[in-house]
């Protein structure tokens, strides 16, 4: 990676930090710069607007998830224990200081047209097809049944997911983790059944 290339990757991970407690809206160029240590034209050069470097950010918050989610699920093996490791990842990406800027994204640009809501939607559904593509390396293990709606089994998942985020972080439930477990495993005894 260029010297270039290191700069914008690293100021983006500050971007993402940063909007993870401040929301998309929150992060400015001039408050970026400043945490940063850049002047704000500096930064400027690389972003040329506060739409561009929301999207930037976005981008670099979906690699960070594909690298700490994503790929680490997919490295187990197919069916149900890739499944259940998605979801574990999912757990620990929803721990990180200031929570999911995906989250965060959807409250802030779910009424909202433009490309912040289209690229938030986008990641949404792709999120939504990698469960269904999980769910069906499980109908191919023979672990669910040949008639399993892998689509609906992504929705529930996503749903047990969102519901724990919540638990967790805004009710601060000790045992919100349990129960996440409880209702995913709930799921996986419907379809084995």
């Amino acid at each position: 990676m260029r010297k270039g290339e290191m700069t914008r990757q690293a100021i983006l991970d500050e971007a993402v930090r940063m909007a993870r407690y401040s929301g998309l809206s929150g992060l400015t160029i001039g408050s970026l710069a400043a945490a940063a240590d850049m002047s704000k034209s500096g930064l400027y050069a690389h972003f040329k607007s506060k739409e561009a470097l929301q999207l930037a950010c976005m981008e670099r918050n979906g690699e960070q998830f594909i690298d700490e989610v994503i790929r680490p699920a997919l490295a187990k093996p197919r069916g149900i224990t890739r499944l259940q490791a998605i979801v574990e990842y999912w757990m620990q990406w929803y721990s990180h200081p200031g929570g999911c800027l995906f989250l965060a994204a959807a409250a802030e640009f779910d009424d909202l047209p433009g490309p912040l809501h289209d690229f938030m939607a986008s990641e949404q559904r792709e999120l939504l097809e990698s469960l269904a593509r999980i769910a069906s390396t499980a109908v191919a293990q023979g672990e669910f049944p040949e008639d399993t709606d892998v689509f609906q089994v992504a929705q529930e998942v996503f749903g047990i997911l969102l519901s724990y985020n919540w638990m967790s972080r805004i009710l601060s439930y000790p045992d919100a983790a349990d129960r996440a477990w409880t209702a995913f495993n709930r799921l996986l005894d419907s379809l084995q059944s």
